[in-house]
């Protein structure tokens, strides 16, 4: 079995290696510390799993997640962050993630995350999976989850503290399109300043 670990954060790697390594003793790891390290990776071996960090430099994982679910449509991807889970989890998930795990888990919720997502199936932990469960019985999703995977970013780099002039250098972007996307959250959120926007965050658990 071979695993690719994906995260710009070297001693992380090297901590899911060793996690993983004591559940597949046979298993054999790769590691990517970019986005480009990851595609280069993908496309010249075959992988059985990818676990990929979806904040690394450059281009976004959730457009990796993309580029996988397109080229590589059978490989499990387990996606991990430092986010919470209301955050990001159904969004990964929507575009093709097999699972998320928060960076702050226990090595034994990997393990299980792991053996899961092999197997076929899908993992969120216990808390989201009753969230997710509840929210089935409302019509109408919240603002936040009609945002573009951009705008996202843009959202999440602003409540990180970011200006807008370092959000469209994280992202490759000119600061004119960074502005165009911050003003279409605005609208989406139906927030009128940053402020407000904090404010949302923090009303649907994403501060």
């Amino acid at each position: 079995m071979k695993i690719l670990i994906a995260d710009d954060h070297a001693v992380l790697r090297k901590g899911l290696v060793q996690i993983l390594a004591e559940e597949y003793p046979a298993a054999q790891f790769g590691e990517a510390a970019t986005t480009p390290e990851t595609l280069a990776c993908l496309s010249q071996h075959p992988w059985d799993l990818l676990v990929l960090d979806i904040f690394m430099p450059g281009r976004t994982g959730l457009e990796v997640l993309h580029d996988v679910r397109d080229h590589y449509p059978n490989l499990p991807v387990l996606v991990l962050s430092s986010a919470p889970e209301e955050q990001l989890a159904v969004r990964v998930l929507k575009a093709g993630a097999s699972g998320y795990l928060n960076k702050q888990a226990a090595p034994e919720h990997l393990a299980l995350a792991v053996r899961k997502v092999l197997a076929g199936g899908k993992y969120v932990s216990a808390t989201l999976a009753e969230s997710l469960a509840a929210g089935l019985s409302q019509d109408s999703r919240p603002p936040h989850e009609t945002l573009s995977d951009r705008e996202f970013e843009v959202m999440r780099l602003l409540l990180a503290g970011r200006s807008l002039k370092e959000i469209a250098a994280e992202l490759s972007l000119s600061p004119k399109t960074v502005s165009t996307f911050h003003t279409r959250l605005w609208e989406k959120l139906r927030v009128r300043s940053d402020v407000e926007l904090v404010r949302y965050a923090q009303e649907h658990g994403m501060a």
